[in-house]
């Protein structure tokens, strides 16, 4: 018969609970205790059972990670990071996608409520009183990843977007561009329509570079809404040096279009889109960008979720994490070409 976490505690003469905190929470036990537990441990050859030991703390051992659309790399990159934390806790993740069917979503809300999963990272999508609500259903730790919710007073983890979108466009100002389009996020969108237009509108307006209606399209996250989204910018631009789109699929679905209209990127309009993903150093030219570090916004917020889950009543403050312009081939710099 395999050794039990009750033979544990009786030979080393501590509780069962003190046998849990040195494998979930090491440090609050005793140096001196917790080495005679891990002896005993070594000696009987015992493993702890992770749904066990969840049943004992009345937990479910998941956390869930709600998405907007898997399909869109970006995600697939922040859930590598929330994956990497969880499973450090013995956690598993379960995945929702296409949040924004409000029936979908609530069959989602009804099935965590009966399974009593024990977190929630909510991801990018904004944080409407519908979602808010639901959350207050759910009851449990709630940790927003790339958007906010400052209105209830919900931890998040994201990059400063406004400042982000005003250093990508000062860097192509600074490269000699000033008839620069935007290929923005859904005007509604909150983060990747309203703040990055903010930032991109904030830094023309500090460098002094003309800004009409004629630089800004809006359109999807999507290769083929940048496709689209630079057909549009171009019929009424066509002057234009420079593209600033809100992500990189839809920076690369311009380069398509440009590319199939006999124009060079970089040679004839240089082009820069917002993520870093994987995709961005695979085109050719390599697209220049705006890193947010994806990955680590996902561990960031899976580490805020677990110190939660943990500690209920943490006051746990949000996290900025820090962006860069990563340079490729994809911007020219016009000022060389005038020197």
């Amino acid at each position: 018969m395999n050794p039990t976490i009750r033979d544990v505690a009786k030979l080393a003469n501590v509780s069962i609970s003190t046998v849990s905190r040195v494998f979930n929470n090491p440090e609050s036990v005793n140096r001196e205790m917790r080495e005679r537990v891990l002896q005993v441990i070594e000696e009987l050859g015992y493993a702890p059972n992770p749904f066990a030991s969840g049943l004992r703390d009345n937990r479910s051992m998941a956390i869930v990670a709600m998405i907007p659309d898997l399909r869109n790399p970006y995600y697939a990159e922040m859930l590598s990071g929330i994956e990497e934390v969880a499973l450090a806790h013995r956690y598993n993740v379960i995945i929702c996608n296409q949040i924004q069917d409000p029936d979908r979503y609530l069959e989602y809300v009804k099935y965590f409520v009966k399974k009593k999963v024990d977190g929630l990272i909510f991801a990018s999508t904004e944080v409407t009183d519908f979602y808010h609500d639901s959350f207050q259903t759910l009851n449990m730790p709630v940790v927003l990843a790339s958007t906010e919710g400052s209105s209830w007073n919900l931890p998040s983890v994201r990059v400063n977007d406004v400042q982000a979108s005003y250093d990508a466009t000062t860097f192509l100002i600074q490269n000699g561009h000033r008839h620069i389009g935007f290929i923005s996020g859904p005007a509604h969108a909150m983060i990747t329509g309203q703040q990055r237009y903010e930032g991109f509108r904030a830094a023309m307006s500090d460098h002094q570079v003309p800004l009409s209606d004629q630089n800004v399209v809006y359109g999807e996250l999507s290769f083929d809404a940048g496709y689209e989204a630079m057909k549009r910018l171009y019929a009424k631009f066509p002057q234009l040096t420079a593209v600033y789109a809100a992500s990189d699929a839809m920076a690369i679905g311009a380069m398509k279009f440009l590319d199939q209209q006999g124009l060079e990127v970089p040679r004839h309009v240089s082009v820069m889109g917002f993520d870093n993903l994987d995709l961005a150093r695979m085109v050719t030219p390599g697209l220049t960008t705006v890193a947010q570090h994806i990955t680590d916004i996902g561990k960031t917020a899976g580490d805020l979720l677990f110190h939660l889950i943990d500690n209920r009543d943490a006051d746990v403050q949000s996290v900025t994490i820090n962006h860069e312009i990563i340079v490729r081939g994809s911007v020219r710099n016009r000022r060389l070409m005038e020197d």
